[in-house]
């Protein structure tokens, strides 16, 4: 069977140091018929367990720790037992959402994670967070990025464990090297390729932020 990969665009709140935004993110979720991942359990466990639709869901992984990636990932993982996996990196972060509730398995770079036959490949890619990664898959051509690369530019680092060139390293060093058709399907808003971001590279670190 085919993989494919499927969006749910879920809505709530992001917090960190002090304050609170209302977003949108989105919840990917790659696999076929009969079993999938879910990439960032946002918001509602309940809504993603309905677009999981009673396949097996064999991963829950997260791209980082903050609160709007991860805040329906144990309700998740108690509705359909799947692991939750996640960077060690972000243990500090994880903890300020889910003191008492531990991730079942720690994401290491470079390992790969299967599911109905894709191969998603975990890219170590801090900046937006310590433990921030992406997983590449290059059967499907695509990339998840998280909070690391958006239409744009890189993600947010203008708060606690975040580090603007850590992101601008990760980003040349890890993802723009990837294939130009690349497409990037992010933690929030629409894609893009990576192709389409390579050449803002210089803009972005004269940004500077």
């Amino acid at each position: 069977m085919t993989a494919r990969i499927e969006r749910l665009v879920t809505s709530g709140r992001f917090t960190l140091d002090g304050g609170t935004w209302d977003v949108e993110n989105n919840v990917w979720i790659v696999g076929d018929e009969r079993e999938v991942i879910v990439i960032d359990a946002a918001h509602d466990a309940e809504a993603i367990a309905r677009a999981v639709e009673g396949r097996r869901l064999t991963a829950i992984v997260c791209t980082h720790a903050h609160n709007d990636h991860v805040n329906a990932a144990p309700a998740l993982a108690d509705l359909t037992g799947a692991p939750i996996w996640l960077h060690p990196d972000d243990l500090p972060l994880w903890k300020q959402t889910h003191p008492h509730r531990d991730p079942d398995r720690h994401l290491v770079d470079g390992q790969v994670i299967e599911a109905a036959g894709t191969d998603l490949t975990v890219l170590h890619t801090p900046g937006h967070a310590p433990g921030a990664v992406c997983l590449y898959d290059p059967g499907l051509g695509t990339v998840f990025t998280g909070d690391t690369l958006f239409q744009g530019g890189p993600g947010a680092t203008g708060r606690s464990y975040s580090h603007f060139p850590t992101i601008i390293d990760s980003i040349r060093d890890l993802l723009l090297t990837l294939p130009p058709d690349t497409k990037v399907l992010t933690g929030h808003g629409d894609a893009t390729t990576i192709g389409a971001e390579a050449p803002h590279l210089e803009e972005w670190i004269a940004r500077g932020h």
